[in-house]
């Protein structure tokens, strides 16, 4: 792994302008909401402040002030921010993000996480702090083979840990990040201090006639709730499982349609009864990181190579016996019964979230970072 300076040219900033000055938009139509989708005059005013107002270099200089590594980790190209804490016993902690994420879901924790005893904290809650984008996203991407799933990324992050120096850590994730930190659980138990999910997923117990019997009725109506409001919510899923490489194209062609399709999500999955939890820059900061590497293609990819991983009762027939907390926020779009959670993790550290969706860190990062610390405390031989 060799250090890294993020520099994106001129040429590449001056092609997005002339794209989004191009933008064809549809028609409106009256009184637009959420319901089919992106509402058009939002994203009318999201390309305009994209084109006048964003300022992609003050981002980048963001990144660049982060300690940053890439190279082949696992036989995968693999790019970090790599954030050690000014407290030499800190935690080592692998940060994993999912789509349609990026590390910029992690960036407002960092100072938090590294450096506790200036945000409220204790030093022994300080952590050393790996973050990197999942390959075939952003900065480790595109991919250019086949084989990038979540086992072979697993392997990539463990391999990316013990070279950073790291024979031991906390891993962490949602969505497919949490996928990741399950794989991690099964097959490099040994190298996991601890696990930490807030993407409560599991499957149902084999071979009973009521899967939900465990279930409480808090359970039961959430899950149908779940279905209810997400359960339309899945044109996204099947597309990128069976044809990621149809909609890929019209992803990396057009910036207002990669938006619209990657942001449209931060709106459903998150918790918004106080209005949007992130501010517009952030959602462009994480739409730069794959306009700019040309990974929407090769992110989309990872549903179909990963098929596989959800039905393989390898993965869904064991328990991942590593200590493991879960942090279920109540917009969360998937929350199996805590019941089934047990079964399939061994359950050190539970907590429900007053508030916060599906992107706990970028929405809920206080209390991300408070819940995170809280089950590291709790973890033998921490650092």
């Amino acid at each position: 792994m060799r250090p890294h300076t993020i520099d994106f040219s001129v040429d590449d900033l001056s092609d997005l302008r002339k794209r989004l000055a191009r933008t064809r938009f549809r028609q409106n139509l009256p009184d637009e909401d959420w319901r089919w989708g992106v509402p058009q005059p939002w994203l009318r005013d999201l390309v305009d402040h994209w084109l006048n107002d964003y300022d992609w270099q003050a981002t980048q200089a963001e990144l660049n002030a982060l300690p940053q590594v890439i190279g082949t980790a696992g036989g995968l190209h693999v790019h970090a921010f790599h954030v050690r804490s000014p407290h030499p016993e800190a935690t080592p902690l692998l940060l994993c993000h999912g789509w349609p994420g990026s590390i910029v879901e992690f960036l407002d924790c960092l100072p938090a996480l590294t450096d506790p005893t200036a945000h409220g904290g204790r030093a022994e809650d300080a952590f050393h702090v790996v973050l990197p984008s999942m390959p075939g996203f952003g900065l480790s991407g595109p991919t250019s083979a086949p084989g990038a799933g979540v086992a072979a990324i697993a392997t990539a992050f463990a391999d990316l840990m013990r070279r950073l120096g790291y024979e031991r850590f906390v891993a962490q994730g949602g969505d497919w990040g949490a996928f990741v930190v399950r794989d991690l659980g099964l097959a490099h138990a040994d190298r996991l201090l601890g696990a930490h999910i807030n993407f409560p997923w599991a499957v149902p117990p084999p071979g009973v006639e009521d899967p939900l019997a465990e279930a409480t009725p808090q359970e039961r109506a959430v899950m149908e709730d779940n279905e209810r409001v997400h359960g339309a919510d899945q044109g996204y899923s099947i597309q990128q499982e069976t044809r990621p490489h149809s909609i890929g194209p019209a992803l990396e062609d057009s910036p207002a349609g990669l938006a619209a399709w990657l942001l449209e999500k931060f709106h459903t999955w998150a918790d918004t009864r106080e209005g949007l939890p992130y501010g517009v820059d952030r959602l462009l900061d994480n739409t730069m990181l794959y306009w700019l590497t040309g990974t929407a293609t090769s992110a989309a990819r990872l549903y179909a190579e990963s098929v596989p991983y959800g039905a393989d009762p390898r993965v869904w027939g064991r328990r991942v016996e590593v200590p493991t907390g879960v942090a279920v926020y109540p917009y969360e779009k998937t929350r199996a019964p805590r019941a089934w959670l047990e079964r399939q993790w061994n359950l050190v550290h539970w907590s429900e979230q007053p508030r916060g969706g599906h992107f706990a860190a970028f929405e809920q990062p206080e209390l991300f970072v408070g819940d995170l610390r809280s089950f590291a405390r709790a973890l033998p031989h921490r650092s």
